[in-house]
């Protein structure tokens, strides 16, 4: 069997990855804290007369990888505390680990030098392009983790509607499929339908990594336009975080996370979930309502069948930080859904009965362990397996207008077309290992293996028995596995930082009873076919200074169709067994520079592309049914930058612009060279904070923010076509949100206040569907560690 093959290679290359494994590196770990104990964040450790250093975690734990064997001097430092210098002796038979405690500063410095780097600066001055958002000044307010990545440089985020709609994410002009996301790493597209962006609560985050066009190999993914990698917090031994938020449009949100480790034993519960609903009545302005009497009239109506709700509980149990482990859990997870979709394509077409609900569980197992039998091998391990239940329903008659009145019926249609009660189930079985190895102090390699197998049945129990014209009735198989292997090099001191990677993609779909066009009419027949593809790439850095320097990225990419663009989805969707995977050669150019003066802190990020992609995946009507096939080329260059201001800890301002130009590269198109419609090509942010502590006692926050969000007009239909003034096109927008956020005993209670479209614009996305209004939130949280 292929997939057997594809794993048989993996495990060749991991032989060879031992095999090459040398002289073990010297490596420092450790714990700062403080004489009561409590661990240090943030502290600063550099080592004397040499360029390295770090800071340590949020439970105050750190690592230091030094070039050789011999004596050190380690200086540390932080905030309101007293500087030292601990003295290291290395040897090769030594495992070096250093437990520092610092001493209250009297005289409560306010500022301290940080020298060594947070994960955010590390990826910022690495080579590949990407935006890392620090989640820990956002855990108060009510948003999801959608509407923060949509304030990040060259993302856009277009919802449909309000809480649960559907929406297209895009990096740099690539959008929907194009982009893969993760969780720790682990891929999100077999985590169902109820966990997406756009109804997982911040709180559950604590750093988001947004990476453009060029894909790491440690994620192991099939990405064309780039990826977004959600990083939870995996340090801290013992929390507990519970929020509630209530407000416009009866929205409710509620997320809970905690975890409780055994110092003595090691052994950790994890436990985490949240639940979300929201009537989503939200007043539409100036719609085409049809009357039952015919005609239509213009007025303003609200949304009555849009209701949205998903709820998600995860367990895990095991061990962290044994000689065997630093993590060893087994878990589970389990989502469910419920959706009413209350619009078609465009919003002249309503329905009244339309909707969805689904269930997910999936038992999971996690591994990591650091210096695995040789100190600088680094090896992990996720294995799941997931079962994914949907329910779509379209089986009214009626037909509806805004007014929520049925204006008609017909018995031989549903309100979508054909009346269907489609059931679909999805089995997936994940497997993601990761095998990083430090050769030396300038040289490291990395091996990933990525292997998801899924399979799909569905039945449309409208049907009744008779589903011999079913195409999901017995499983349909597809296999996708990506091995890639990279190599890292730091020169002249780390100012020079390069990785060389390759990935090969494997694709293996059997689909037992394929119903699709064959060019001449409908043929039903089996499809079984197996491919390899292969990609490649370059991320480098140049460090000029501490705080400049230039990287430049290049990736020749590719997507792998996923179930329902092969399989399609049993009712109007066909198969598609020949669709090849889309294709990109994917270039960044970029420069960062930092400054220190004082209290001030001033940065500034700027970064050009270019994305030659074609052999897009796009959905074609034909009539009663529809399909997936590969179609056009597109070629986008682009810009964005973004600058960053702060003072002390009462003042913050981001602002960022990003500016793309994605034209149709096909020159058999009646529409050559012409932009891309329907997709924003000009937006930017901005963001102002202002904070106080102790302005209302002790150990108190008061902090304000505004956040505005520009998006230029754009057209809907292709320019070329048809004469300006008569051109369909989205209006230039500028939305403002404000938040308001007060915090006690050192943060652990919290209260925000929240409006979102302040000014109630008339808000829109794709084909005009109309976004929330004004709305108002309110937010309580409680957090202790």
């Amino acid at each position: 069997m292929q997939i057997n093959k594809f794993l048989l290679t993996g495990l060749l290359f991991s032989v060879n990855f031992l095999s090459i494994a040398q002289i073990s590196q010297p490596l420092i770990s450790g714990k700062v804290s403080n004489r009561n104990g409590q661990a240090v964040e943030g502290a600063s450790l550099l080592v004397k007369s040499t360029q390295i250093g770090t800071v340590s975690a949020t439970d105050g734990s750190f690592q230091l990888k030094l070039p050789s064997f011999k004596q050190y001097v380690i200086q540390v430092s932080a905030i309101g505390y007293l500087s030292q210098e601990k003295e290291i002796v290395l040897k090769p038979s030594d495992t070096s680990k250093v437990d520092i405690m610092l001493e209250r500063d009297a005289r409560a410095l306010k500022v301290v030098d940080v020298t060594g780097m947070t994960e955010k600066t590390k990826l910022v001055q690495g080579g590949f392009n990407v935006n890392a958002i620090e989640t820990k000044s956002l855990a108060n307010t009510t948003s999801d983790l959608n509407q923060i990545l949509s304030r990040s440089t060259g993302v856009r985020v277009r919802e449909s509607g309000g809480l649960g709609s559907d929406f297209n994410f895009s990096i740099n002009g690539l959008s929907g499929k194009q982009v893969k996301f993760f969780i720790d790493g682990i891929p999100m597209e077999n985590f169902g339908n109820s966990m997406s962006l756009n109804n997982i609560p911040v709180n559950l985050a604590e750093r988001i990594e947004v990476y453009k066009g060029v894909v790491p190999v440690e994620l192991g993914a099939d990405a064309l336009g780039g990826a977004v990698n959600i990083v939870t917090n995996q340090t801290v031994e013992k929390y507990l975080d519970a929020s509630y938020s209530y407000g416009s449009f009866n929205t409710h949100r509620a997320a809970l996370s905690g975890r409780y480790t055994d110092v003595k034993t090691g052994f950790t519960i994890n436990a985490g979930g949240f639940y979300n609903y929201s009537d989503n009545n939200y007043l539409m302005r100036d719609v085409t309502v049809r009357l039952a009497s015919g005609g239509n009239e213009i007025k303003d109506a609200k949304r009555f069948h849009d209701a949205f709700r998903s709820t998600m509980g995860q367990v895990e149990m095991g061990f962290r930080n044994k000689t065997w482990a630093d993590i060893l859990l087994v878990g589970a997870l389990y989502s469910s859904g419920y959706k009413e979709r209350q619009t078609g394509a465009q919003q002249d077409i309503v329905f009244g009965q339309v909707h969805s609900r689904g269930n997910f569980f999936m038992p999971s197992l996690k591994y990591k362990k650091k210096d695995l039998f040789l100190n600088g091998l680094d090896v992990s391990v996720f294995a799941s397996y997931a079962k994914d239940r949907t329910t779509s329903v379209d089986t009214s008659a009626a037909k509806y207008n805004w007014d929520g009145d049925i204006i008609s019926t017909d018995k031989n249609f549903a309100e979508q077309g054909a009346f269907s009660l489609f059931k679909y189930t999805n089995k997936f079985f994940v497997i993601r290992t990761n095998a990083a190895y430090a050769l030396n102090t300038g040289n490291s390699i990395d091996l990933n293996y990525s292997l998801t197998a899924g399979r799909r049945t569905g039945i449309n129990t409208y049907q009744g028995a008779g589903q011999e014209n079913n195409p999901l009735d017995i499983p349909n198989k597809l296999d996708k596995g990506v091995l890639g292997l990279s190599w890292q090099n730091r020169l002249f001191g780390e100012r020079l930082t390069t990785s060389v990677f390759a990935k090969q993609y494997h694709i293996h779909s059997y689909i037992r009873s394929a119903v699709y066009y064959n060019g001449s009419g409908y043929v039903k027949e089996e499809a079984d076919q197996s491919k390899d593809y292969y990609g490649y790439g370059i991320a480098t850095r140049f460090k000029l200074t501490d705080g400049v320097g230039i990287k430049a990225s290049f990736e020749h990419a590719y997507r792998l169709p996923d179930v329902e663009e092969l399989f399609g989805d049993g009712v109007t969707v066909l198969a598609n067994p020949q669709l090849k995977p889309e294709e990109s050669d994917n270039y960044n150019l970029g420069i960062y520079y930092g400054i220190k003066i004082g209290e001030h802190h001033l940065s500034v990020e700027a970064s050009g592309f270019y994305r030659g992609a074609k052999d897009f995946i796009n959905a074609v009507p034909g009539g009663i049914y529809s399909s997936f096939i590969n179609i056009g080329k597109v070629n986008i260059t682009g810009f964005d930058g973004e600058l960053k201001y702060s003072y002390q800890d009462w003042l913050n301002f981001t602002v960022n612009g990003s500016y793309m130009n994605a034209l149709n590269a096909d020159k058999s198109s009646t529409v050559f060279e012409d932009r891309i419609p329907n997709q924003p090509w000009l937006f930017g942010n901005a963001d102002l904070g202002l904070g106080k502590n102790d302005l209302f006692g002790k150990d108190t926050r008061l902090q304000f923010n505004w956040f505005t969000q520009y998006t230029h007009w754009f057209y809907l239909n292709w320019p070329s076509r048809g004469f300006t003034e008569g051109k369909s096109r989205i209006p230039t927008q500028t939305i403002h949100n404000a938040t308001l956020t007060y915090s006690f005993q050192q943060g652990r209670y919290n209260l925000s206040l929240e409006s979102r479209n302040i000014f109630n614009e008339t808000a829109y996305d794709s084909f005009r569907l109309q976004k929330p209004g004004r709305s108002f939130l309110v937010k309580l949280r409680y957090f202790i560690k």
